[in-house]
């Protein structure tokens, strides 16, 4: 699979401002790059599946090849990584767009520009129907009525798609319950300072009561398995 090659129009949704450019000298892992210079970069708005190998079997071919780096910000985290979209040619999409549309990584749901956000999804969404790479075995997204499923994710991000059962607030603490359980069944967390960028987009959270999602995000045990919602990003709709 490359993720070089494409001639397709560039992605404009996450062509953000440059913030800088260099030569790949190594590929840490599926979703990290060196430059010749030092500079590790993390590559924004995508995560690996669990337990997949694509986008590292993917990501050596850039390997010798010049980039540049986009994103709103040029600030590392706190590993000293820069998180940016990386383009090897600015008339062809995102190395991340490409990935996604060859099915070998997830969206991660955390890009908060809507119209770069939604392009990652939809194309997200073009490979899963299309069952291109990670997306042609089944298990990928996993079942929210199956809380020992998620929880063997423990650590690991993850889709999971299922019905809400119900809404709950809870001291500070927003809870979406997908089963009766609260203490065994899987919930997602949102905490109180998220509620304002929850509203701005224009979600009510009591509205999603019976309404079927996808969820992705980091699996953790409180009892049960939960993912806590840092982005608004992190929940789609699907059905009622």
């Amino acid at each position: 699979m490359s993720v070089v090659a494409s001639t397709r129009p560039s992605q404009a949704a996450c062509n953000f401002p440059e913030q800088g450019a260099g030569r790949v000298t190594q590929v840490i892992d599926v979703r990290t790059i060196r430059l010749a210079d030092g500079a590790e970069i993390r590559l924004a708005g995508v995560e690996p599946a669990p337990d997949d190998i694509s986008a590292s079997v993917a990501l050596p071919q850039l390997v010798d090849r010049d980039v540049t780096l986009h994103g709103d910000a040029d600030s590392p985290d706190r590993y000293g990584r820069q998180s940016a979209f990386v383009f090897i040619d600015a008339a062809a999409p995102s190395i991340q767009t490409q990935l996604l549309a060859s099915g070998a990584v997830l969206a991660s749901g955390t890009v908060s520009e809507r119209n770069c956000a939604a392009e990652l999804a939809a194309t997200e969404a073009a490979a899963r129907g299309a069952k291109r790479g990670i997306w042609a075995r089944d298990g990928v997204i996993k079942n929210a009525a199956i809380p020992g499923d998620i929880l063997a994710q423990l650590g690991r991000f993850v889709v999971v798609e299922g019905r809400v059962l119900s809404v709950r607030e809870a001291g500070s603490t927003t809870y979406l319950n997908f089963g009766r359980r609260w203490t065994r069944d899987f919930a997602v967390t949102i905490s109180r300072r998220m509620m304002p960028a929850f509203s701005g987009a224009g979600v009510a959270l009591k509205s999603l009561e019976r309404r079927r999602v996808l969820v992705r995000g980091w699996v953790e045990s409180r009892g049960g398995p939960r993912i806590e919602a840092r982005h608004v990003g992190q929940i789609e709709v699907v059905g009622d």
